[in-house]
């Protein structure tokens, strides 16, 4: 979109004039929230809103964007989206008297629902945006994204811990390269496209440790139980299940000792099924269930297949893809074993077609629904109902059961 007043980037000098101007800013949500907008367009180096044109559909970036509501009893209304960017956000403005505290935290989330209703009731032509923005005028920036644009719920990105960005936080360069990103190239941003290309790099190092083993004589059913106890393993040590580091250290000191692997990491895996003190790292170890550890089968390694691991050890597992358990069965069961044992991976695309709108979706639904009830019975005073409805909530979140039939 034609702009030629916007920069790279902002260096500190700009970064520390825009907070010191916008925290001295008290005024209203329409005296200020275009200029905001516009000037924290130009710290971010990214275009402005275009001109408004007489009708704001025929406009793909524009504040006081125009949507129709339908209504269940056939009549319609309108509305305007204070900042609207096609295939990109929907951006909500406010200026709230308070900005900590539970009271902010209800204004922030009404104003999402505000913009996940515009965002809704956008034409079918051009699609829901990956983001909505929701920003209190000279204080923070909320994001949210729903990268499917199926009509899916949006949620809290990256995360509901960080998804709120603080005019002070504005110092950072990397959140200001993601605020930059949410408006140039959004799908950048989603999740699945780094842990998709993060598991394949994976797999594939996998595949040449499992070809290995099976050219060594080993089972392939027996490869794909070791390995899944390795994956699982690097995944432990980077969501904190494990002390950080913990196996891709042990990897590290039997490089030059493989003859030492298969003890060390048995007694390691030993340890986690029955949670106990672990002689191999060091360290009391939690108990994991689930079988995975029951059978702490190892098998041997030589030098450069304990470097492979150290490989696939080194990335961050939280980006990885569950799938990779699938494909790692796949790929070391011969097509006989699979329809043997049943084992056959459905890809991710295939599952999430089924259980985002039959589980997901109205479970979605449902907590918004009770956030909703919350809220309003905490702003009449009573906190101990409010409590009540989202423990309802969470009592039945956790009564949940799916199941899981294997066709194959």
């Amino acid at each position: 979109m034609p702009n030629n007043n916007t920069s790279v980037g902002a260096g500190s000098t700009e970064v520390e004039a825009f907070i010191d101007r916008w925290k001295r800013a008290d005024g209203s949500e329409k005296a200020n929230y275009v200029l905001f907008v516009g000037e924290l367009c130009r710290l971010l180096g990214v275009p402005e809103p275009d001109p408004s044109r007489e009708d704001t559909r025929d406009n793909a970036y524009v504040f006081e964007r125009r949507v129709t509501f339908a209504h269940g009893d056939g009549s319609q209304s309108h509305g305007f989206i204070d900042c609207y960017r096609r295939d990109t956000f929907v951006l909500e403005a406010k200026k709230l008297r308070q900005n900590t505290g539970r009271a902010f935290d209800d204004a922030m989330l009404r104003a999402r629902s505000q913009a996940e209703q515009y965002a809704r009731a956008l034409p079918a032509a051009e699609g829901r945006p990956p983001f909505l923005v929701v920003v209190d005028v000279g204080n923070a920036v909320e994001l949210y994204s729903e990268f499917s644009r199926s009509g899916a719920t949006y949620t809290p990105f990256p995360d509901p811990r960080s998804h709120r960005i603080r005019l002070d936080d504005l110092r950072s360069e990397g959140l200001r390269d993601r605020l930059r990103r949410v408006w140039l190239d959004p799908v950048s941003l989603d999740p699945s496209r780094r842990s998709a290309k993060v598991t394949r790099d994976i797999a594939a190092q996998l595949a040449r440790v499992a070809k290995a083993l099976e050219g060594a004589g080993h089972a392939p059913e027996a490869v794909a139980g070791f390995l899944t106890r390795c994956l699982f393993s690097m995944f432990a040590e980077d969501v904190g299940l494990l002390p950080k580091r913990a196996f891709g250290d042990l990897l590290e000191s039997l490089k030059h000792s493989p003859e030492q692997f298969v003890p060390l990491v048995g007694e390691l895996w030993k340890a986690m099924d029955s949670g106990e003190f672990s002689v191999a790292i060091r360290t009391d170890v939690l108990h994991f269930n689930g079988k995975i550890f029951k059978d702490p089968q190892v098998l041997p390694l030589n030098r450069d297949q304990i470097a492979l691991l150290q490989e696939a050890a080194r990335f961050d597992w939280r980006e990885v893809e569950p799938a990779i358990f699938g494909t790692l069965l796949e790929r070391a069961l011969s097509p006989e074993d699979r329809h043997k044992l049943g084992a056959h991976y459905t890809p991710r695309a295939y599952v999430e077609r089924l259980v985002l709108p039959t589980v997901v979706e109205p479970l979605r639904e449902e907590w918004s629904n009770a956030q909703g009830a919350a809220l309003l019975l905490a702003q009449e005073g009573k906190l101990d109902d409010a409590r009540k409805e989202i423990h309802a909530f969470h009592h039945k979140l956790c009564e949940v059961r799916v199941l899981d039939p294997a066709c194959g």
